[in-house]
């Protein structure tokens, strides 16, 4: 065997003893948690395939921390993650055809299951589209009935 693939062997062995430690989670970060999420249709239960499931760490003031990861859901509307440290984390949901979902979770078990029901966008409000009248609301003027005796401009 020539120097060369000598020299490489040991230059791979030694690093391959190295890898594993950098790959695994220092004893002072703390517990971790394992997520599971399922994202859920509100209306009829159904999986939600493909939804973003974003989680953001928040700190102890309550603000959103920088970075964060991305989980997409499979066709069963289902993805996990293992490895999030216990404390406070935002979940965020976006799914095409679907309302945005957030909300803020204590993580301080092992194991963690969330169900997110993801609602239908409502209409948007507008002021000329007949609305049902509000039995408190002031009864609407109407306006005074036109001169028959005014001639046009």
């Amino acid at each position: 065997m020539n120097k060369f693939l000598a020299g490489a062997i040991v230059l791979v062995t030694m690093f391959a003893g190295v890898v594993p430690g950098v790959a695994q989670k220092d004893k002072d970060e703390g517990p971790t948690s394992w997520l599971y999420f399922v994202v859920i249709k509100d209306d009829n239960g159904r999986p939600v395939r493909n939804a973003s499931v974003i989680l953001h760490p928040v700190n102890p003031k309550g603000r959103q921390e920088r970075g964060g990861l991305e989980l997409k859901s499979s066709p069963e509307g289902k993805c996990d993650i293992d490895g999030i440290p216990y404390g406070v984390l935002r979940i965020q949901v976006l799914a095409h055809g679907f309302q945005t979902y957030g909300e803020d979770f204590d993580i301080e078990k092992p194991k963690t299951e969330i169900t997110v029901k993801l609602k239908r966008p409502r209409g948007q409000f507008s002021i000329y589209d007949d609305h049902p009248s509000d039995p408190n609301a002031a009864p609407k003027q109407d306006a005074p009935p036109a001169d028959s005796n005014k001639k046009p401009n």
